[in-house]
């Protein structure tokens, strides 16, 4: 492990904790019966909006269309990710899974466009809407999408399985309140209620997705994870016995799911490096639980000499 007063140890990739994470078979079986009851069901409320004339029933199918594509490209990301390294892909396809979560956040802020545009060309062109249908139509869309997002509640350290939790929550939410406006049209007689409620599902979307969106966009940077303070890694790897400096520390997400750090330790005594290894390699996977670490020693000559070291320290 050392050599010139360098060493490099690498965190094992078991690091990560595993509560509150979907197995393997588990995302499968639950991406299979997602898929299965919203396909089904989308077929159904766009023909049931079609008939009852309700942009609110076939705006909602389109974003659960929607929501099917992004469970599909959650799923292949997730297969891709479980695929070993290559000799031209050393990291296996493990970012497949930001690509997957970046790409369904933008098809749904895009189809939210859509959803507005319409609704405001329905609200000055309104349409008679059959409250029945829409009301019957939107309450099985609570039933499905609640179960839905029961399938993937286990799975919410995982970035691209929160999303399509989330989308599935939100849906929930939105048929019910499609529901609600049935039930206002079939009391008041106002067509207006149907695109305002339209209106009201692009904004619960936007909300929903804004989150996803702005963390997809900082992964696919490669910017720290939330929740990780590199500043705290820093100092808690300075605190191990036998360390005179930390440098050149970078952390950034592998996949929506994985960690990874690289860091350069000052360990002046060359006797010390194996125990500091071992010590920084824990560290790193039990406190922040980061997959794959990859730590640099040097002693006081290599760390003087080393291109990545502040000019102002040592």
């Amino acid at each position: 492990m050392v050599h010139d007063g360098h060493g490099h140890g690498h965190g094992g990739e078991c690091g990560h904790g595993h509560a509150h994470v979907l197995s393997a078979a588990g995302l499968d079986r639950a991406m299979l019966v997602g898929v299965g009851l919203n396909a089904a069901f989308v077929v159904t409320e766009f023909g049931a909006g079609l008939w009852a004339s309700s942009l609110a029933l076939m705006a909602d199918a389109g974003h659960n269309a929607g929501d099917v594509v992004g469970l599909l490209l959650a799923w292949g990301a997730n297969w891709l990710a479980r695929r070993p390294p290559s000799r031209r892909f050393t990291w296996g396809l493990r970012r497949a899974t930001i690509y997957a979560a970046l790409g369904n956040a933008m098809l749904l802020l895009t189809a939210c466009g859509v959803i507005l545009w319409e609704a405001v060309h329905r609200l000055w062109e309104p349409e008679a809407v059959a409250g029945p249908m829409v009301i019957a139509v939107a309450a099985i869309g609570v039933v499905i999408n609640t179960l839905t997002a029961l399938l993937f509640l286990r799975g919410h350290r995982d970035a691209n399985v929160r999303g399509a939790f989330l989308h599935m929550a939100a849906d929930a939410a939105v048929s019910a309140g499609v529901v609600a406006a049935g039930i206002a049209i079939l009391a008041t007689g106002l067509t207006w209620i149907d695109p305002i409620v339209s209106m009201a599902v692009a904004a619960v979307i936007v909300a929903g997705t804004w989150g996803l969106f702005r963390e997809a966009i900082d992964l696919a940077l490669d910017a720290v994870p939330r929740g990780l303070d590199p500043a705290e890694v820093s100092a808690a790897l300075a605190a191990i016995p036998g360390v005179a400096e930390v440098h050149d520390l970078h952390v950034w997400g592998a996949s929506t799911s994985e960690t990874s750090l690289t860091a350069h330790l000052v360990v002046p005594d060359i006797a010390a490096h194996g125990g500091v290894l071992t010590a920084a390699g824990a560290l790193a996977r039990q406190r922040f639980r980061i997959a794959h670490a990859t730590i640099q020693l040097e002693d006081a000559a290599a760390a003087a000499a080393c291109p990545q070291r502040p000019a102002d320290t040592l």
